[in-house]
């Protein structure tokens, strides 16, 4: 996604309010005021919060994936499972800004397809990353998102642990596994 550093500014304060202080703390003078500028710039760069939302999820994406390696190359079953394992605690805001998006999206049906957008995202950013690797199998790749996305949750609400690192260990064989029967 590009954008200038002044858009930019204000989709990073959005996400911030929003994992501070929950979706429907959101308003233009937050983001304002987060950002350091009049919330009237904030107005004139998304024209309606939905579209300031709608911009922030996109943001919040993208960051994510580059902080997961998911936009690079990779050769091996632990470049893969690499930046997972310290997702949520170096990029807590992002984090906790999609969980908020996810959980709202029940109160709000208008969020779904921002929410729906986010799963689709992510589930073909794993399996692109795994048939790199040689592992074809649909069903393999869903179990891999949704346990991947468990930890992500986990981490950023409870903190990492051994579970966390023998889960990981375990999707790696199971990664090993399924490319060398492929």
């Amino acid at each position: 996604m590009t954008s200038s550093p002044g858009r930019e500014a204000l989709l990073r304060a959005t996400v911030a309010v929003v994992a501070d202080q929950g979706l429907r703390a959101l308003t233009y003078r937050a983001v304002a005021a987060q950002a350091g500028v009049s919330h009237g710039l904030v107005r004139h760069h998304f024209g309606s919060r939905d579209q300031l939302i709608a911009a922030a999820l996109e943001f919040a994406i993208d960051d994510s994936l580059r902080e997961t390696s998911m936009h690079d190359d990779i050769e091996t079953a632990d470049d893969f499972a690499s930046g997972i394992e310290s997702l949520a605690t170096r990029s807590t805001d992002v984090q906790a800004f999609q969980y908020e998006l996810l959980l709202e999206s029940r109160r709000r049906p208008e969020l779904r397809p921002h929410v729906e957008r986010y799963y689709e995202t992510y589930r073909e950013a794993t399996h692109a990353r795994l048939r790199r690797l040689g592992v074809d199998d649909e069903e393999l790749v869903q179990a891999i998102w949704f346990a991947l996305d468990g930890i992500v949750l986990k981490q950023l609400t409870l903190g990492g642990g051994d579970d966390i690192d023998r889960v990981l260990t375990r999707i790696r064989r199971l990664v090993r596994e399924a490319a060398s029967n492929a």
